[in-house]
Order: structure tokens, then C-alpha cells, then sequence
């Protein structure tokens, strides 16, 4: 484990944890670390939230399908990043969502009654931690109003211009990568690819942007 240190300590769960009290906290936590090929469902729609997901290698995505099939991509998950926690806090029975590998991964899996309910020798960093969780929660909570106000844009166009102004700004300049391709992009903003294509087309067309594959720059 001492090799994803690194990565640990990028995990907003163990935010202001020294190295000595990390090592004790995973052996606390009862941790366990998988590996998940690309494609592979790591947490399943339909399956009880237990599991809180800290990703260590690769890359995944939180994904949900409608009643006819179609895919919308919710977020994605970098190495460092937690996913499941806000459905495993809540207590849901049902997970909503998919989690998908988007390239084989390693993955460190915590049981969140472990998180949630301090154990019986009262660690002060296990309560930081508690902490750190809700922390991640409140920003959890953020994005997802962010994506919701980005979706709910009329058109395929306001969508778009809505989802690059708000990738300009986390980067602080015009020119930056998005961590989708073309299909995607099309499924966070649940528009049709085609339709994407056409509108990102004009845009370089007007002069308001250029782009190659998932790198962008607004003119």
C-alpha cells in the first residue's frame, strides 16, 4: 500500500493526516485494494451503497442509464478522487448510479460503517476524517449543481458554451484538455453526437473557438 502513499495523500478524505496516522488509519478501516479492467462495473446500478471508492490508478466514470438505455455521464474520477461516498452516507439501499472503469485501475475500497462510526479506541484522526467526508460532500454537492445547471441549457449549443466557460474557468485560462471524447462529451450533456459535431463545427466556423480531439481554445 506504502506505493499509492502518493496518491492517498492527494485524497481529500485524508486531508491534514500525517503519514504515521495514515498507515495506522488503513489498518483501522480494514481496507482492501482491487483491480478492474477497462469496461468493468465497479459498483453496479441497482446494488446496495456499502462501498466507499478511492481510485488509485487509471481513470472511471460515474455513469446512469434512462428507461431506454441512453447513457449520461455524471462525473469522472481521477486517481486521488473518492466516488460512492454521498450514496453510502446517505444510507441508500440502491446505488443509482454505475461506477465504470474508463481504463484498467486500481481501486482502494473502504466499508463507509467503518468511515461513518468511530472505532472503539476514539482516534482523533479517524474524527478528522469524518470531517474531511463531509468537506468532500459539501463540493460533491457543488459540482453536481454545476453539471445540472450546465444540462438544463435549451439547446445543444448553450450546453456546450456553458460547459467550456466552466472548464476555462477551473483551469484560470482559455486554452485547456476535457477529460471526455466526442461521445462523451455528447453523454455529460446528454445531446445527441451528431448534433454536438454540427454545433462545435459553426463555433470554429464564427471564430469562438478551435479545437483538436479534447483540447480546446476559446478565441
Amino acid at each position: 500500500m506504502k506505493k499509492y502513499f502518493g496518491i492517498l495523500r492527494k485524497c481529500s478524505l485524508f486531508a491534514d493526516i500525517e503519514d504515521q496516522h495514515l498507515i495506522a488509519m488503513l489498518s483501522c478501516l480494514g481496507v482492501k485494494r482491487e483491480s478492474f479492467d477497462k469496461k468493468y462495473t465497479i459498483f453496479a446500478e441497482g446494488n446496495p451503497a456499502r462501498y466507499i471508492g478511492i481510485l488509485l490508478s487509471g481513470s472511471a466514470q460515474i455513469v446512469r442509464h434512462d428507461y431506454y438505455g441512453n447513457r449520461s455521464i455524471v462525473a469522472g474520477v481521477l486517481p486521488g478522487e473518492l466516488f460512492g461516498e454521498s450514496f453510502a452516507c446517505a444510507g441508500m439501499e440502491n446505488l443509482p448510479v454505475s461506477i465504470v472503469a474508463n481504463e484498467p485501475c486500481d481501486v482502494l475500497l473502504i466499508d463507509s460503517s467503518h468511515v461513518l462510526h468511530t472505532c472503539s479506541n476514539g482516534c482523533d484522526f479517524h474524527r478528522r476524517m469524518i470531517y474531511n467526508l463531509m468537506r468532500d460532500l459539501a463540493a460533491k454537492n457543488i459540482m453536481f449543481h454545476q453539471k445540472l445547471d450546465i444540462t438544463a441549457k435549451r439547446t445543444t449549443r448553450e450546453k456546450l458554451l456553458a460547459y467550456l466557460a466552466y472548464m476555462e474557468r477551473q483551469s484560470g485560462k482559455n486554452e485547456f484538455e476535457i477529460p471526455f471524447d466526442r461521445q462523451e462529451l455528447a453523454d455529460y450533456l446528454e445531446v445527441d453526437r451528431s448534433g454536438l459535431s454540427v454545433e462545435i463545427s459553426k463555433l470554429k466556423r464564427e471564430g469562438m473557438l478551435d479545437c483538436r480531439k479534447n483540447h480546446f481554445v476559446l478565441l
